[in-house]
């Protein structure tokens, strides 16, 4: 499979009144701001909006964005299996933002949380941390859940993945609210 077609900033900016933005990160990253006009359909969600987005794609071309890439490239290869031909933006809202491009932030009250990338450094430097202090002060042995953080972060940067993330995904704080993903495929239906 060949790797997805990247847009740059510029491009993206200059195309976004034709384009259909999906942003495939958190609800509490869209909601910390998002290019404009973008639908939130979190990467673990892309399977069950796959019909919406199918429909979506056939009307015209779909940008799909997260913070850096990395996931919206995860987003891509998964639409591409199933037949479904998107791009996603180099850099993702991180570069669009530092191009000095406008990030939306939704009207109602959603609340916005740390990005993933910032979640993972927090909940990694922690749990590093207590291991360290627990193999210091009350056995050395403690010192293997530093190590294994320490393991998960080489393997996480080999495979551009993150497990971490995954994981942190499913926090009450980083899932959208009942209802807002049928909200969000009404709205890409009709468009």
């Amino acid at each position: 499979m060949s790797a997805p077609t990247t847009l740059g900033t510029g491009e993206a900016r200059t195309r976004l009144h034709e384009l259909t933005v999906i942003d495939v990160r958190t609800p509490g990253e869209y909601a910390g701001g998002h290019l404009p006009g973008a639908l939130n359909i979190p990467l673990d969600r892309i399977q069950q909006a796959l019909p919406d987005i199918r429909h979506a794609a056939e009307r015209g071309d779909i940008l799909v964005v997260c913070a850096s890439g990395a996931r919206s490239e995860k987003a891509c290869r998964v639409l591409a299996d199933h037949h479904i031909s998107t791009a996603t933006l180099s850099g993702g809202t991180g570069a669009w933002a530092a191009d000095g491009h406008d990030l939306h932030r939704p009207a109602r009250g959603t609340r916005a949380t740390w990005g993933m990338e910032r979640q993972v450094r927090l909940t990694a430097g922690t749990v590093v941390l207590i291991g360290l202090l627990l193999g210091v002060l009350v056995h050395p042995a403690f010192q293997i859940l530093s190590a294994g953080i320490a393991a998960g972060l080489v393997f996480s940067a080999l495979t551009n993945t993150c497990g971490m993330a995954a994981m942190l995904a499913k926090l009450p704080h980083n899932r959208p609210r009942p209802g807002d993903l049928d909200t969000t495929l009404a709205e890409l239906r009709a468009r």
